[in-house]
């Protein structure tokens, strides 16, 4: 992306939730759609799963995630999950819910957008009634477009 100001490149830095002009150091804090993601237009290098379109850096209450801008999944790091959880539970959490998870998603084979391995399909082990994919060996997650904010706002999420 280029800088909305002196028109220079921007750079994305570890783990912040803003691009930086190389140039003239103006931040750039992109919008957050209806689940709260602030889409950073930088690519990853990895797929989505579901629609094999590449996936971009994004960020959820300061937390990195990868976020697929066609299907509207998220690649989250098995560790910054629980943290993402807890941040949009105590913040403003976006408004979006998804319906019901179908049993049939616990059929549904995808590969980890990381290494490629098949992700484990399975219904997530909290609240909100979500089926999720994991690939352990990579240690991330992958939700679906709404399953993230089911999470946030069930009722029995326990602190």
């Amino acid at each position: 992306m280029n800088c909305p100001s002196c028109g220079a490149t921007m750079r994305l830095n570890d783990d912040e939730d803003c691009l930086t002009c190389e140039y003239c150091k103006s931040v750039f804090f992109p919008s957050k759609d209806d689940e709260g993601v602030s889409v950073l237009e930088v690519e990853s290098g990895e797929e989505c799963p579901v629609c094999t379109v590449s996936l971009k850096h994004a960020a959820m209450a300061k937390i990195r995630i990868r976020y697929c801008t066609k299907c509207r999944g998220m690649l989250i790091p098995m560790g910054a999950f629980v943290a993402l959880v807890e941040a949009l539970r105590a913040g403003e959490p976006g408004t979006l819910v998804a319906p019901t998870p179908d049993r049939h998603d616990l059929m549904r084979k995808i590969g980890c957008p990381h290494c490629h391995r098949q992700m484990e399909t399975h219904f997530y082990n909290g609240p909100g009634n979500v089926i999720i994919d994991d690939c352990e060996h990579c240690e991330l997650n992958w939700l679906d477009h709404g399953e993230l904010m089911r999470i946030v706002r069930a009722p029995d999420y326990l602190h």
